[in-house]
């Protein structure tokens, strides 16, 4: 996606800015039309997700991350340029940790990388 607010949303992402990152992601998510508008919200998802986290909400995390996650799997293992395979991995890694222990911290917060080229 060549809009410059996609790749500040992905930055923010990146950098654990979970509430900026949604504003930017939500505000593309609005004007998208087709399948990318799915990974948008997927995205949105894992990214509020980790918002409540930090706000001791881990009911609201818990459903957002599994939200996500089913979103983005339906994808294929990439769209928008991102590796979504390797965001579903991590997200996915996390969600376990919050549903056996309650303690998602344990494991890496996932990134929104590109994907590798061959």
């Amino acid at each position: 996606m060549a809009d410059p607010r996609f790749a500040e949303a992905v930055r923010l992402f990146n950098a654990g800015q979970w509430y900026a990152c949604h504003d930017g992601f939500e505000e593309l998510w609005h004007e998208t039309q087709g399948p990318c508008r799915r990974v948008l919200q997927g995205i949105l998802q894992i990214a509020v997700a980790h918002h409540h986290l930090d706000q001791g909400n881990q009911r609201g995390a818990t459903v957002l991350l599994g939200e996500g996650i089913g979103r983005l799997r339906s994808q294929g293992p990439s769209q928008l340029g991102l590796d979504l395979e390797g965001l579903v991995a991590a997200a996915a890694a996390r969600l376990r940790a919050l549903q056996l222990q309650g303690q998602p911290q344990a494991e890496p917060l996932p990134r929104l990388d590109p994907v590798a080229r061959s």
